[in-house]
C-alpha cells in the first residue's frame, strides 16, 4: 500500500520562488496518520497580496526557519512516500526552487499526484478550486493556511480513492 504526502506551500511573494509556510498530511493505509506545519522564513520580501491571502509577514516568520533548517526535519517526511497537492504544479515548483536556491541536493525527480487533474477526469462537471471540492465533499477548510490546504488536499485524495478511482494511473514525475 502507497504512503501519500500530501502538501501545501504558501509563497511571500508573485515570484513563487520561496515558502513562508507550509503544510504537510501524510496518507497511509487509507488515511491520515500525521499532519506537520511550520511557517518558513522566506529571506526575501513579502508582496502586500500575499499577505493578504495568507496572513503571513515578515514579523511572523522572523524567527521562524529558513527553508535549508527547515527541510532537515522534513525531508524525512516528504522522502517516505507520493507527493500529493491541489495543482501540483504550483507547490512542486515552489519545491523545486527552493532546494536550488539553497543549493539541496534531494532526488533527481518525485513521483507526484495533482487532486486538481485527477478530479478533472473523475468529475468532470464541475470546478476543481479547493475550496469547491471542499465544500462537495464537506470537508472543513481554512483557506490558503498551508496546515488546512495540506489536510484538504489529502481529505479530497482519500474521497477518491473511496470512490474506486485508481489514483496509481494519475501518477507523475516532476524534475528537481
Amino acid at each position: 500500500m502507497a504512503i501519500y504526502i500530501a502538501f501545501d506551500v504558501e509563497t511571500p511573494n508573485r515570484a513563487n520562488d520561496r515558502m513562508s509556510a507550509i503544510g504537510i498530511s501524510a496518507i497511509k493505509d487509507n488515511r491520515i496518520v500525521a499532519n506537520y506545519y511550520s511557517l518558513v522564513n522566506p529571506e526575501t520580501h513579502f508582496d502586500y497580496f500575499n499577505t493578504q491571502l495568507t496572513g503571513i509577514d515578515a514579523e511572523k516568520v522572523k524567527s521562524a526557519p529558513n527553508f535549508a533548517e527547515l527541510w532537515e526535519k522534513i525531508e524525512p517526511i516528504m522522502s517516505k512516500g507520493i507527493l500529493v497537492a491541489h495543482n501540483a504544479v504550483f507547490d512542486m515548483s515552489v519545491l523545486r526552487q527552493c532546494l536550488r536556491s539553497y543549493g539541496i541536493s534531494w532526488k533527481a525527480a518525485a513521483d507526484y499526484l495533482c487532486t486538481v487533474q485527477i478530479g478533472r477526469r473523475v468529475l468532470p462537471n464541475m470546478k476543481h478550486n479547493l475550496d469547491v471540492m471542499c465544500e462537495y465533499y464537506d470537508i472543513a477548510l481554512n483557506h490558503h493556511q498551508a496546515d488546512s490546504d495540506s489536510r484538504a488536499c489529502a481529505e479530497i485524495l482519500l474521497r477518491y480513492m473511496e470512490s474506486g478511482v485508481d489514483v496509481s494511473q494519475y501518477l507523475r514525475q516532476y524534475w528537481l
